[in-house]
């Protein structure tokens, strides 16, 4: 195999990866213009209106729960600041669908919660307020309590690369601890907390469990119930190009600023030198405002759920359960191998050709980080099930042969939108560990005779062996829990865990919703771990790069 034809590769798996964007935008000039009239006077207004709330709520709220406990475990010593060091990551292991119905069976009217004060004060059902989770304030605070670690992760990375003189520096000059976090550490690190606030906005657009299962009426929600429950594709692919417009709008305000981002400055950083201990009430304050986020986000959710599990009679060792987890295994560990093989070949390409055409293919490649699922699963179906309504009215003229859906009923169709989706966390673990490489290594490579393929096999990938493993289990665990694009895309015969779980919590079937959601943070708890216990193990430069790489592929 030449190297001409790995290139010629990247390229193919690059036109896979762009085709069901530019499919979906295609797709809503399908329907004539009373469907966009329609879209535009009825539907569209609203869904906007709740977008964008959600974005700014999360956004926001995000970024100051982010900042402030990366700020007080990174600088401070108090107590149990190290287990919240690593536990303030734990939640990122929960899909915020699965916090959803655990919090819904603890807040709900006939939860603990409500059925306990109804004992202690003898109300009645309508003798007291209560806030209501399945609102919008509910899938809000389901996505900050689940999203915030993005910002933490990053803010946590730019704290301890800070050079400490510029803090130390104000201090001796009469401010603050507050003033001297305020106008000196906070704007060092303000790149990183914009970057990890718009990645955390970019999840919430392409969000469809939470806000489905709260009745709250998003961009998301909008374009499943165009496409399901009224059958109206056109205005599916309408709804679609929207959304697709907005997150490419926030993807590229994160790009612009990641790209103006600067270190900080050289000196003794932060995570060189002794921190002071903070005593009496402020280090208990210090504790409690980081213990707060890890109860909400991961320590109340796993009780919840282990709760209603034991009371659900559901076995998960039953053969309907076995057949799930294998089929959910089975998709994420080919949607994970083939899309770690393409971002290799996609790194290797432009590594090896650093070109404007390389840069340009690598910005294709990972355009789908911005698409939420559901975009790109209306972008494959339309066009999908087009060739396959072609291809058997040919075999039924001309051979009698009925082919039925060869393309669209099968899970092909579905790896190629998790490829779409995932390309682009794949390619960031690759770039982190082959950024690490010195570029006069392919030069000695070369003259040693390993050229093309004997180039990638035998000096790329065994100095970015630990970061392909990373990769591989970030997309596996992402296609585990990815929802929109498996709802739409499934065979009626093909259940996943996060199938099952969004159906039996629909038919308010919580308690047997909490089996598979387990299984689903058992998941989602792999790459957490493996990155906590890596971050104490690697300088300060490549933890940066590692807890970049592990956020952005979120």
């Amino acid at each position: 195999m030449s190297e001409s034809l790995l290139h010629r590769l990247a390229w193919i798996i690059v036109a896979l990866c762009v085709a069901p964007i530019i499919a979906s935008a295609l797709a809503a000039f399908t329907g004539d213009l009373d469907t966009w009239r329609n879209v535009l006077s009825s539907v569209l207004p609203r869904y906007t209106a709740t977008t964008l709330v959600l974005v700014v709520v999360v956004g926001l709220s995000t970024a100051v729960i982010g900042s402030v406990t990366a700020w007080l475990v990174t600088v401070y010593r108090f107590p149990g600041h190290r287990w919240l060091e690593i536990a303030l990551a734990l939640p990122l292991a929960f899909p915020a669908y699965v916090l959803a119905y655990a919090y819904t069976y603890l807040l709900d009217h006939p939860g603990p919660v409500q059925t306990l004060l109804r004992d202690l004060t003898g109300w009645g059902p309508r003798d007291y307020w209560f806030p209501e989770i399945r609102s919008l304030g509910g899938a809000a605070l389901m996505l900050i309590i689940v999203l915030y670690p993005y910002v933490y992760l990053l803010a946590r990375a730019s704290f301890r690369q800070q050079s400490s003189n510029a803090f130390l520096v104000a201090r001796t000059l009469g401010q603050s601890p507050m003033k001297a976090f305020w106008r000196v550490a906070l704007p060092m690190a303000r790149p990183a907390i914009a970057g990890g606030a718009l990645l955390a906005v970019m999840e919430t657009i392409a969000d469809y469990g939470t806000v489905a299962f709260f009745n709250v009426q998003t961009f998301a929600t909008g374009i499943y119930q165009a496409w399901f429950s009224l059958g109206d594709r056109p205005a599916a692919a309408q709804l679609s190009l929207c959304l697709l417009m907005f997150a490419l709008l926030v993807a590229g305000l994160e790009r612009a600023q990641r790209g103006r981002a600067q270190t900080a400055g050289r000196g003794a950083r932060f995570d060189t030198l002794e921190k002071p201990q903070l005593t009496g009430g402020a280090g208990w304050v210090a504790t409690l405002i980081c213990l707060v986020p890890v109860l909400l986000g991961f320590i109340v959710p796993v009780i919840m759920l282990g709760t209603m599990a034991v009371g659900s009679g559901q076995n998960l060792f039953a053969a309907r359960y076995i057949g799930f987890m294998q089929n959910s295994v089975m998709l994420a560990s080919v949607a994970s191998v083939l899309t770690v093989l393409g971002a290799i070949l996609i790194g290797f390409r432009a590594r090896t050709r650093p070109t404007r055409r390389s840069k340009a293919l690598v910005v294709g490649a990972g355009l789908g980080y911005a698409v939420p699922g559901g975009v790109i699963a209306v972008g494959l179906m339309v066009p999908m099930a087009a060739l396959d309504n072609l291809i058997d009215r040919i075999m039924e003229a001309n051979f009698g042969i009925d082919t039925g859906l060869l393309i669209t009923g099968s899970i092909w169709l579905m790896v190629l939108a998790y490829m779409t989706r995932f390309m682009a966390a794949a390619l960031n673990a690759y770039d982190s560990g082959m950024a690490t490489v010195p570029g006069h290594f392919d030069a000695i490579g070369r003259s040693l005779g390993h050229s093309g393929p004997k180039l990638l096999l035998r000096v790329h990938l065994p100095v970015a062996r630990s970061s392909v493993l990373t990769a591989l289990l970030i997309v596996f665990v992402d296609v585990m829990k990815e929802l929109p694009a498996t709802l739409i895309l499934h065979p009626f015969n093909f259940q996943t865990l996060a199938v099952q779980a969004h159906r039996l919590a629909a038919d308010e079937r919580l308690h047997e919703a909490a089996v598979p959601s387990l299984v689903l943070v058992a998941f989602g708890l792999l790459p957490v771990i493996i990155l906590c216990r890596s971050i104490g193990r690697e300088d300060p430069g490549r933890r940066a790069a590692r807890l970049g790489t592990a956020v952005k592929a979120g």
